[in-house]
């Protein structure tokens, strides 16, 4: 930790705690939307509730009501970590305030962003998917913005140092995290990578698992924009148009 005095005022300025699974999908879309679509930010209910139903990026699926959405918006509002605004429309909109909740940077929140839509996953598809939020040059340089959230305590390695180490946000309850780091200590973090190395062979010899990962997010990112402009699409259609506004 070297010279890092901060280190003892901010934990004692600490604000995050563990969040519900809802709460951290509803976060991680606001954090997403915010830094890939910002032209349709802040969100409303409805943008917010397709976002965290949406299949793209997400892990687990889930398929949540407006009133599930709501109820997390309203717990997340009383502890500072959300806000409803209104921006000229009569539609409410809700923006977040991870930034000043986490006490991080814009890169450290695009990171916390994917881990918080994806939970645990290897330092290369992290890199690959973060950087669709903001530019992370290669995985040395994530190397440095997760021992800066290590620090912060806000990430949790869940493998040994080197290729293809796992890693996870540390938003879990007590329980589920110590449930999680048990099965990687049991063996399940070896069998892990199996998942992204499944389509390896097809790849060509010439792209490597980092270029891999970052096509991967470009095409996450390709089909977000398009769910996206299929809901405008609809709403300009159909007789609910006035609840999307830009």
């Amino acid at each position: 930790m070297s010279t890092n005095t901060p280190s003892a005022d901010e934990h004692s300025e600490k604000r995050w705690r563990p969040l519900s699974a809802i709460q951290r999908r509803v976060v991680g879309v606001l954090v997403e939307k915010a830094k890939t679509t910002p032209d349709t930010y802040p969100l409303t209910l409805n943008a917010l509730t397709n976002g965290c139903n949406q299949k793209s990026n997400r892990a687990p699926h889930m398929d949540l009501s407006p009133e599930d959405v709501e109820r997390a918006l309203d717990e997340l509002r009383e502890i500072g970590a959300v806000a409803e605004v209104q921006s000229g429309g009569r539609v409410a909109k809700f923006r977040h305030y991870m930034y000043e909740w986490l006490g991080v940077d814009k890169v450290e929140l695009a990171v916390m962003a994917e881990l918080l839509l994806r939970g645990e996953q290897t330092v290369g598809e992290l890199r690959g998917r973060a950087s669709r939020m903001e530019p992370i040059a290669d995985v040395n340089a994530l190397h440095a913005i997760l021992e800066s959230l290590v620090q912060k305590q806000l990430v949790v390695t869940l493998t040994p140092a080197g290729r293809g180490q796992v890693v996870t946000h540390n938003l879990y309850s007590p329980e589920r995290l110590e449930n999680i780091k048990a099965q990687f200590a049991a063996g399940r973090g070896a069998a892990e990578p199996a998942t992204p190395r499944a389509p390896v062979a097809a790849r060509g010899a010439g792209v490597s698992a980092d270029q891999f990962a970052s096509l991967e997010a470009e095409v996450a990112q390709l089909r977000d924009e398009i769910a996206h402009l299929r809901e405008e699409l609809a709403a300009l259609r159909g007789p609910g148009s006035s609840q999307m506004e830009r």
